[in-house]
């Protein structure tokens, strides 16, 4: 079986980011636009199928955007994929 494209954090990520655009109810095409990313960018990003994902200077502009810390979109406690035995 091949390895996931995405980590456990790296989702959990990409999770607490979908979380605020929907509340906000942008659509990736409008969050896109005001990150000033490719309009596909934030759809791949979501994708679990595609690489993409958010690094600290999106997490810092997604804050400004959001209008909260860069912390609100990481994990309280570190997220540890466990592997079975």
């Amino acid at each position: 079986m091949s390895e996931p494209l995405k980590s456990d954090i790296e989702f959990f990520v990409i999770n607490k980011v979908r979380e605020k655009r929907e509340q906000l109810k942008l659509s990736q095409s409008e969050l896109a636009v005001k990150l000033d990313v490719s309009n596909g960018f934030i759809g791949q990003v979501e994708s679990p199928k595609h690489p993409s994902k958010y690094n600290l200077n999106h997490l810092d502009k997604l804050a400004d955007i959001f209008e909260c810390s860069p912390k609100d979109f990481l994990p309280e406690k570190p997220v540890n994929r466990k592997q079975p035995d």
